[in-house]
């Protein structure tokens, strides 16, 4: 698995540098990727006895090591990724004309796919959360890939806000969920669940994250905004792998966690059906092909989240079945809205007429599609959807979820047909600027992709059989219930086929009679985008005025905020923590009293100098009287570093003080002159404080031993000082000499630097130097 998260990137490189040499050919080595994880698969699928696990140990002192593990769920999720993945990089290859970027986009897509492979099979949470945001990333570069689009570049970033968001906070859960676990490996957790209130805490922060990223109600608004992507983006990321990764955790943890976490049931249910009607009732008002199908597209997610949510064996079984149908029809549909738009150069149901005659093969392959999505028999959709139909009328207590499940697949059919009908229909009116007679039906080679989808959906759906052991592992890898289970096109007449023939009825109804009233009423409610928009704009108006109040222009107010939020806090914990010294001596010598008085009033001096000359010397007094302490302290090394920074930082203020006035601002306000007062007092006194405590703390055996032992052993010398500075504390010694480098470089480039107004050596007087800058300014 490292290696094939490994030629991922090498294929990502690869594509990237060779983009613009191959054009649109090099979408045919980035499906290389995809070709090596399927390949990879078959083989180890066939000849694993048990689940397949790597390790690799990255930054244990935190948890982090990047843990892999290959299990039934797993496989079907990393055959969706590879299979379709090949499928959209070589539909990918004809529905792009020649354009500059291509290397740039299928190294993106490339990496997204190696990011997917890694979410599926990281068994580390942590590992999970890197990859996680890496789906998230790379969605937010393929999305805004045409950056001359405003609506591109606005789509993104919704997507990224978020879903980065939801990450965030599922980070916590995370970090929640393994500490009341004690550890992070995900199958140590599911084998050893926590029930603590704080892991119910990680738990629905962890479902918030896994919310947004399949969006769900109410982050679901971001889904439809990334449709400004190219088609190979949205069947690939926004209907086959990336929005199913939220699902992927929620299969993971509710076979365990919802008959522990009392809460759990209902809050998947509630945000399921919720999403599953909400998409499903905005579909049927889009005019966009992507746009319809990307509401679609949340209405599934939605159901899918109810049947894996519950966490019942027998609906996990048909939410892994679920999960293959959709990502099946749901990618084919959308290449198929992908051609037609290539071909009609519109996506607008209303301006598109007469298709189906222009391209027959398209719209029997679409028809197919549709009603596998619709539930018809006898394909795959029927077959998952039945499967989980007669799983929900097993439970007569949730009749509320069979009756939205039902409602939901309504819906299904309603906007099925109206994409249909919609785009190949022959409607006479066609709008204003009708599109279809001299629209060209695309080559085979296009068409190919999508074709081999639907084969699919109507081969699997005859005979369930073959695809019967990757649903019914992956199902059993969540829940060992589930191995009992089986896939059937036929179930007999009962109540699971008369629902979903009442869902067929009821949805051909509804969109020959589409409810006018309640689209009206529901179109007046706000809704999600314009929440979303609300919130931007306001956060955007408080950070406009939050930055127009801090950020005034004036140093000494940022230096006194610093100042004060550096005090507030530590100070609070010192007076609420902090113990007084009790055997702290006030100094051993009386040259160090000496000094320190020194010290104290030349302090004392720069704070009542009038002039700014007067008060760089005073300044300079306070490092030259530490240095001298640092020497009586028996620390030769620092007094030297203290001497020479000290002396070039007086060199640095007298070539600074030619350009400013000789005397400091008088300041007028009392209020201004306490608030910089009390700012210096409390700095003061929690330095001095601090100081106190720490030297008072206890401490353990002094290391000048060891020094003193290992010196001529381990570092070659007799001079115990030298050895600790050249081996012993060598970085230290490195960092001094870089800042004594540092000071002298800017030192040197300070002198040898001449004004541009000068015309001659002489020095230039502060007064003469203040007028000129004033007339400079």
């Amino acid at each position: 698995m490292i290696l094939v998260l490994l030629a991922h990137l090498a294929v990502a490189g690869v594509a990237a540098a060779l983009g613009g040499r191959m054009g649109r050919r090099v979408l045919l080595v980035g499906a290389a990727a995809p070709t090596i994880t399927t390949v990879w698969l078959a083989r180890t699928a066939t000849a694993r006895p048990v689940d397949v696990v790597e390790s690799l140990t990255w930054i244990p002192a935190i948890g982090l090591d990047l843990d892999f593990r290959l299990d039934g769920f797993a496989t079907l999720m990393v055959a969706l990724i590879g299979g379709i993945g090949v499928l959209v990089f070589l539909y990918a290859w004809k529905y792009f004309d020649e354009r500059e970027g291509l290397g740039r986009f299928t190294s993106y897509l490339v990496i997204f796919a190696g990011a997917m492979f890694g979410l599926v099979t990281a068994d580390n949470l942590l590992a999970l959360f890197i990859f996680w945001e890496l789906t998230s990333i790379t969605s937010y570069l393929l999305i805004g890939f045409d950056d001359e689009s405003a609506v591109a570049r606005a789509g993104a970033l919704q997507a990224l806000l978020v879903t980065g968001a939801g990450g965030l906070v599922m980070l916590g859960g995370i970090v929640l969920l393994a500490q009341a676990a004690g550890s992070y490996s995900l199958s140590a957790i599911l084998a050893d669940p926590p029930s603590t209130p704080s892991a119910g805490a990680g738990l629905a922060l962890i479902l918030v994250g896994a919310f947004t990223k399949s969006a769900q109600f109410p982050f679901h608004f971001w889904l439809p905004g990334a449709m400004s992507a190219a088609t190979p983006v949205s069947a690939f990321l926004h209907s086959a792998t990336m929005v199913k990764a939220g699902i992927y955790l929620i299969a993971r943890l509710a076979p365990v966690f919802a008959g522990l976490i009392v809460w759990w049931r209902p809050a998947v249910v509630v945000v399921g059906l919720a999403t599953m009607l909400v998409g499903g009732w905005r579909a049927l008002a889009q005019h966009d092909l992507k746009l319809l199908l990307a509401q679609g597209t949340v209405s599934q997610l939605g159901f899918i989240v109810v049947l894996v949510g519950l966490g019942r064996p027998e609906l996990t079984f048909a939410g892994m079945a679920m999960i293959l149908a959709h990502a099946v029809f749901k990618a084919a549909l959308f290449m198929f809205a992908g051609i037609v738009d290539h071909q009609a150069h519109t996506r607008d149901l209303r301006r598109l007429t007469g298709l189906g005659s222009r391209m027959p093969a398209t719209a029997w392959a679409a028809v197919l599609a549709i009603a596998s999505m619709a539930g018809i028999p006898p394909l795959l959709g029927f077959v998952s959807k039945e499967a989980a139909l007669e799983a929900l009328v097993g439970e007569p207590q949730w009749w509320i979820v069979t009756a939205g499940v039902v409602v939901g697949s309504a819906l299904t059919v309603a906007y099925g047909l109206q994409f249909l009908w919609g785009t190949f229909g022959n409607k006479p009116e066609g709008g204003s600027d009708p599109v279809g007679p001299e629209v060209d039906a695309p080559n085979a080679l296009f068409l190919a992709p999508p074709l081999v989808l639907v084969g699919l959906t109507v081969i699997a759906g005859l005979t369930p059989g073959l695809v019967d052991d990757l649903v019914g592992g992956a199902a059993t890898a969540l829940d060992p219930a589930a191995a009992s289970y089986h896939l059937a096109l036929w179930h007999g007449f009962g109540t699971p086929l008369a629902l979903s023939f009442a869902a067929v009825v009821a949805g051909a109804v509804l969109w020959r009679k589409p409810l006018g009233r309640l689209r009206n009423l529901t179109r007046r409610a706000p809704d999600a985008p314009s929440v979303y928009a609300a919130m931007v704009t306001g956060i955007n108006r408080l950070a406009d005025r939050v930055t127009s109040t801090m950020q005034s222009g004036s140093l000494p107010v940022y230096v006194g905020v610093i100042l004060t939020v550096a005090v507030i806090a530590p100070g609070f914990l010192l007076v609420r923590f902090g113990t007084a010294p009790t055997d702290l001596a006030f100094a051993s010598s009386s040259v160090q009293v000496v000094t320190a008085a020194l010290v104290v009033a030349a302090a004392f001096g720069t704070i009542i100098a009038q002039r700014r000359l007067g008060a760089v010397l005073f300044l300079g007094g306070v490092g030259y009287g530490v240095a001298v302490l640092f020497v009586l302290q028996g620390a030769p090394d620092l007094a030297l570093t203290q001497l020479l920074v000290e002396t070039l930082a007086l060199a640095l203020f007298i070539l600074v003080l030619r350009l400013l006035p000789s005397q400091f601002e008088i300041v007028q306000s009392r209020i201004r002159r306490l608030a910089r007062v009390g700012v210096a007092v409390g700095v003061g006194l929690l330095a001095g404080g601090f100081s106190l405590w720490a030297a008072s703390v206890e401490r353990g055996p002094s290391i000048a031993d060891e020094y003193l032992a290992r010196a001529l052993p381990e570092g070659g010398g007799r001079n115990v000082t030298n050895v600790i500075l050249t081996d012993f504390r060598a970085f230290d010694t490195l960092g001094e000499i870089t800042v004594l480098a540092v000071v002298a470089m800017g030192a040197m480039a300070l002198i040898l630097a001449r004004h541009p107004d000068d015309e001659s050596d002489e020095p230039t007087s502060p007064a003469a130097g203040s007028e000129e800058l004033g007339r400079s300014r």
